[in-house]
């Protein structure tokens, strides 16, 4: 019996219930006038309707075909770029100057640009989120590296395994449960980029797309927040399965191991 685990759920739900009836309480109290707030109940109510508007549901699978398709983008570009530059550190130190000036541009400031040279639709969502979401997973593959076995490393140079040979059967296996925790962290991020570039951009269709219309409408708050909730559980059922993989394929994680017990 997983006791820890068993907890942190617990204590999960007792911090959605109170949040839940703090909200209601405020939205019926009239302290907060109904157009800003409305009562937790109301959003719920309207969130569950949300799953069965067909429209509606299109847009959430455009999100999540975006969300997939610039989070594939992104470890396949930074996981061979990891492996390169934690393995041959010449090429580590000459781009490292380049990747620390990139890196900290925030994704949202690139939208007019990748606009203008993507046009509208599901391309400038997939580019924006490939560049967010290649940054945890390409540190997280170089650090994973520098945690291989040296003597793992000396026994295959031993038998005669060349570098590419040492990099695939020492070097991957070692960075492995690194890479899947980047990408784990990049999938959060790539998830409030492709709905943050949806709201922004104001174009396409997809669950921003939603919430940017509902935000101008009269008396949308509520459709805004259902909206948001679906974002929410969204994020937390992809969160919930990548840390399932994880257990499952690396149980020997110091953290697994402690979540485990």
């Amino acid at each position: 019996m997983r006791r820890g685990g068993a907890r942190e759920r617990l204590l999960g739900a007792v911090g959605v219930l109170t949040a839940f009836a703090l909200c209601e309480a405020l939205g019926r109290s009239g302290l907060v006038r109904s157009s800003y707030l409305p009562p937790a109940s109301e959003v719920l109510v309207r969130a569950v309707r949300l799953g069965g508007d067909a429209a509606f549901l299109r847009g959430v699978r455009a999100t999540v075909e975006a969300w997939a398709a610039g989070l594939a983008l992104a470890c396949a570009v930074a996981v061979p770029l990891g492996l390169l530059l934690g393995s041959v550190p010449a090429v580590n130190e000459s781009v490292r100057v380049l990747i620390e000036l990139v890196r900290p541009v925030p994704s949202v400031a690139l939208i007019p640009l990748v606009s203008l040279l993507l046009g509208a639709g599901a391309g400038t969502t997939v580019a924006l989120v490939a560049f967010a979401a290649v940054w945890p997973v390409l540190f997280n593959t170089v650090y994973g590296l520098g945690e291989t076995d040296p003597l793992a490393e000396e026994t295959l140079r031993a038998f005669g395994f060349g570098r590419l040979a040492v990099l695939l059967r020492a070097g991957l296996p070692s960075a492995a449960p690194f890479i899947a925790a980047g990408v784990r962290i990049s999938a959060a991020t790539a998830l409030i980029l492709a709905v943050a570039t949806e709201i922004l951009a104001g174009f396409g269709e997809g669950l921003g797309i939603f919430i940017a219309q509902a935000g101008t409408a009269t008396d949308g708050t509520t459709d805004v927040l259902a909206a948001v909730v679906w974002a929410g559980v969204l994020g937390l059922v992809i969160n919930g399965a990548l840390l399932a993989a994880e257990r499952r394929l690396f149980p020997w994680t110091p953290e697994h191991r402690e979540a485990g017990r």
